[in-house]
């Protein structure tokens, strides 16, 4: 992989605020990734489980061995001629959308950021807390300067509920999904590859249909950013 080769992903998220890339982990580097999911004390209240979902908040702190499985060669390469040398992670999940699952996710985009407090400031808001966890809606700029990266653990398609994405609506601002105008705006299914990734821009509308094929969906997001949050208030989950 060079940044030669890269360089059409880059200007694919800056038109379509998405792209894939895929056979960025071997098979190998996959399974060591699923045994040390597996292998992880799911007693903590980050660890959410049921029939349609499992999910791990906070994941590369909750998981921690993680890290280095999933911080591959490839990936650092990515980020940092994708994104740059200063981006750092500010927000980890993990989830498996089991083979059974009914799971349905409307079109949205990521409006919150996660962080260490709750504080009055301009511009933030509104906030929700959930177990010591906040979140906020942080200014527009704040939103724009993500990106998050999608490692795929399953190979994924519309039939066991691979994004669909509305391109170039992250560069709309807040978009409501009430409002999209479907004879203007057109949709696409985002199919990745087992070790592959997806990089989308957490403005760009998105949403996932139910597992219509017996095949589950296991999907590790990761969100990066370079810039530091105002005043008193840091990412809850900032990690180089």
């Amino acid at each position: 992989m060079t940044e030669q080769y890269l360089d059409s992903h880059k200007e694919e998220i800056l038109k379509k605020g998405f792209t894939v890339i895929n056979t960025v982990f071997s098979e190998d580097e996959v399974e060591k990734i699923v045994e040390t999911i597996q292998k992880a004390d799911t007693s903590a209240d980050n660890f959410r489980k049921s029939e349609d979902l499992f999910a791990v908040r906070q994941f590369l702190k909750e998981v921690p061995k993680i890290k280095d499985f999933v911080m591959n060669d490839t990936i650092k390469f990515i980020i940092r001629t994708l994104f740059g040398e200063k981006y750092f992670v500010v927000k980890s999940i993990y989830f498996d959308k089991p083979e059974t699952s009914n799971w349905y996710v409307a079109y949205h985009q990521d409006l919150t950021i996660s962080v260490d407090k709750k504080l009055e400031m301009q511009g933030f808001g509104p906030w929700t807390t959930k177990k010591n966890q906040f979140a906020v809606q942080p200014p527009l700029p704040v939103l724009e300067n993500i990106f998050t990266i999608r490692i795929h653990l399953d190979d994924t398609d519309e039939n066991n509920g691979a994004l669909k994405v509305v391109p170039g609506s992250h560069a709309k601002g807040i978009y409501r999904p009430e409002t999209i105008n479907w004879d203007v705006e057109t949709e696409e299914i985002c199919n990745v590859e087992k070790g592959g990734i997806m990089i989308m821009k957490p403005l760009t509308l998105h949403g996932s249909n139910r597992t219509t094929d017996g095949r589950r969906r296991r999907v590790i997001h990761i969100e990066f950013s370079d810039m530091e949050l105002p005043e008193e208030l840091q990412w809850s989950e900032r990690m180089n």
